[in-house]
């Protein structure tokens, strides 16, 4: 059973940084894409950031290229997105996502397990 746990979120002013991470078990890793969406209140689940198997090739959302960083530990298991001059726009609830099968390209669009969220707050 794939399990996705998210930690690293907090309350930030803003232009700060955060770094969140995200702990995975239950399948091989390194096989698979890896990505981060986000939930803000009143608003639908959207695409933020997501990386190739191998940390090769990743993308992002115009809202936050330039600003956010994603990037992997096959070693550890682990997916990291560094967060930097975070706006008020930024707040929300972040999620770690991967799929059964497929590229990075395709996770931006539908993902099979999530993890249960961490709050991220940033205020003005």
């Amino acid at each position: 059973q794939v399990q996705l746990v998210e930690s690293g979120g907090g309350w930030v002013q803003a232009g700060g940084s955060l770094r969140l991470s995200c702990a995975a078990s239950g399948r091989t890793f390194s096989a698979y894409a890896m990505g981060w969406f986000r939930q803000a209140p009143g608003k639908e689940r959207e695409f933020v950031a997501t990386i190739s198997w191998n940390g090769v090739t990743s993308y992002y959302a115009d809202s936050v290229k330039g600003r956010f960083t994603i990037s992997r530990d096959n070693a550890k298991n682990t997916l990291y997105l560094q967060m930097n001059s975070l706006e008020p726009e930024d707040t929300a609830v972040y999620y770690c996502a991967s799929h059964s099968a497929g590229s990075a390209y395709d996770l931006r669009l539908s993902a099979d397990y999530w993890g249960q969220g961490t709050q991220v707050t940033v205020s003005s």
